[in-house]
């Protein structure tokens, strides 16, 4: 097992973290989207995992909305790990420690796109379960929840959004 050590960015860190997104995925498009993020001033929980003094892993989340409800949900993306350091347990150490600073910053849930293969280790349920969609029109096993605070969800119902960004992906 590899030591793994998890903080939250720091300005030294933006340029590497640009870096880890372009590598993890196909495209800038992710990259671009925290720099946007990071840029208008929207609240974040930034991430980044490092071995032995190297960023290797990164993870964001960002404030969800619903209309008529006034809850704090957390969107959990991009999460990436550079492809040499992948299936090591880092994206895995980056949701956990991530779910723990969502908790400290009271969000009530946290909302993932992904793969419903992997997030459900994590807590993380279809959103139909709570009566809750996507704004996106995406498969409804792949748009998942986890209540960080018990039954936070069960008096609320309808579609959750994504900050604007996302939308421009």
């Amino acid at each position: 097992m590899i030591d793994i050590s998890i903080r939250k960015e720091t300005p030294n860190d933006i340029t590497t973290i640009h870096q880890i997104n372009s590598t993890a995925f196909e495209t800038d498009a992710e990259a671009d989207l925290v720099d946007k993020l990071r840029d208008s001033g929207v609240t974040i929980i930034s991430l980044v995992a490092e071995v032995d003094d190297k960023l290797v892993g990164y993870i964001l989340f960002t404030p969800m909305t619903m209309d008529n409800f006034d809850i704090k949900i957390a969107g959990l993306a991009p999460m990436a790990v550079l492809p040499d350091y992948q299936n090591k347990g880092i994206g895995s150490t980056l949701i956990e420690k991530g779910l723990e600073y969502c908790a400290k910053e009271n969000y009530a849930a946290v909302a993932v796109l992904g793969h419903p293969n992997y997030y459900p280790k994590f807590g993380f349920v279809p959103s139909t379960r709570f009566d809750l969609i996507s704004e996106y029109d995406v498969p409804k096993e792949v748009f998942m929840i986890k209540e960080l605070k018990r039954d936070s969800l069960s008096r609320i119902s309808g579609i959750v959004k994504y900050h604007e960004e996302f939308s421009k992906l």
